[in-house]
């Protein structure tokens, strides 16, 4: 009996090998794909809620200051005035003054998805028909907003998204843990599911156009949901429209120093994921291979052909995530650092738990708020018309500080 448990177990090493070899494909033929120029070069509005300090924000937010592009404003929003957040803001604002660069404060609440109530409180400064909704955490290169408009430029395209890679952003286990996942399980997992047909919103960018917003019901649509991202892109594609990646890859910075911090934001992706999707992501447990292979150890004893088995696929996981850090360093242009050998069978082991736990419960904790998963067919809001021009600043709520050049 424990023969055959264990050999089922390489099995799935076996299969979990192949789709990591799959995903090095993807990420090589990603890095190959022509970058396309947009033929025209509208006026963009870079909309980016904020919560909080995080290491490197400045730089994080300076990368958005320093975009090849030739008219753009950058919104940054926060919900309360003093939020360490505005500090890094203002700072900016001093720095760049040739920048068009705004600050909404606004705590109004309209659901409990915080970071789109943020989103809706900002809308109405927005001066652009075109919208690039960006993480907070998000480094990019300058030209991160010229590929998004190409890709949105694509005819039948109505939202643009990205994929990210991992940056740990402070020293230790706990952030290099946590950026390997992005770049090693996320990237490559969302551009094999691209390469098989898939169009979903990945959430750290989301651009479209105003025209397009509304006919999705504006952001009031999103606001009672924990996935806005997957739920504006299926709200698109009900459209007709397609959802497009641009030929970009940011930089998601990783500031977790502890373990459980790593746990409860993984956690969280993992339920949103579940909630929306439970039977294919409880398949996707398949492509940790070293979970598998560790299985399979543990069930022999430790027999040779099991440590073995364990080993090869080591061998093989270790290679693609050496070739896949190749890549980013190609794609970031700036070297990224390997990734550690001794540290891919924790996080394949890791990442399995999270997907198993992920069906034990619907909570959340997102920048220190409980918040619940949900499938996102529910709160259906009434259509929204968005101003195409921001209205008089003076509601008592808000404070908008904007530098114009």
């Amino acid at each position: 009996m424990a023969f055959i448990i264990s050999s089922a177990f390489l099995l799935l090493a076996v299969f979990g090998t192949l789709q990591v070899i799959a995903g090095l494909f993807a990420v090589w033929a990603f890095a190959r794909a022509q970058n396309p120029a947009p033929v025209r070069r509208p006026a963009v509005t870079i909309m980016k809620p904020v919560c909080g300090n995080e290491p490197l924000l400045e730089e994080a937010i300076r990368s958005f200051c320093e975009q090849d592009y030739p008219h753009f404003q950058l919104l940054i929003g926060a919900r309360d005035a003093e939020d360490p957040a505005l500090v890094v803001a203002r700072r900016l604002q001093r720095r760049f003054p040739r920048c068009d660069i705004g600050i909404v404060i606004d705590s109004r609440l309209h659901g409990q998805n915080r970071k789109i109530s943020n989103l809706m409180n900002m809308l109405s400064a927005a001066k652009h028909k075109v919208l690039v909704i960006a993480d907070s955490d998000l480094h990019v290169r300058p030209d991160y907003l010229s590929q998004i408009v190409a890709a949105l430029q694509t005819p039948g395209t109505g939202l643009v998204t990205t994929v990210c890679s991992g940056g740990a952003t402070v020293p230790g286990f706990a952030a290099k843990l946590g950026a390997t996942h992005i770049s090693h399980t996320f990237l490559t997992g969302a551009l094999v599911a691209v390469a098989v047909g898939r169009q979903d919103c990945l959430g750290g960018t989301m651009a479209l156009t105003r025209e397009t917003l509304e006919r999705v019901n504006g952001l009031e649509a999103l606001v009672a949901h924990l996935a806005d991202d997957n739920i504006l892109g299926q709200n698109v594609l009900k459209l007709g429209l397609q959802v497009k990646l641009a030929a970009t890859v940011p930089v998601m910075a990783v500031p977790e120093r502890s373990l459980r911090a790593v746990w409860q934001h993984e956690l969280r992706w993992a339920r949103t994921i579940r909630a929306l999707a439970p039977i294919a992501y409880g398949a996707s447990i398949i492509q940790f291979p070293l979970f598998w292979a560790s299985l399979a150890v543990l069930a022999s004893g430790g027999g040779w052909l099991d440590i073995g088995g364990f080993l090869v696929a080591w061998l093989i996981r270790y290679g693609v995530a050496r070739e896949i850090d190749r890549s980013l360093s190609r794609m970031r242009g700036r070297r990224v650092a390997p990734t550690p050998a001794w540290l891919l069978p924790v996080r394949d082991i890791l990442s399995a738990v999270e997907i198993v736990a992920s069906f034990c419960g619907n909570a959340v904790v997102w920048r220190g708020h409980a918040m619940r998963s949900d499938h996102g067919r529910r709160h259906h809001a009434p259509a929204l018309h968005l101003p195409s021009a921001p209205p008089a600043y003076a509601h008592a709520a808000r404070e908008l500080d904007v530098m114009t050049s």
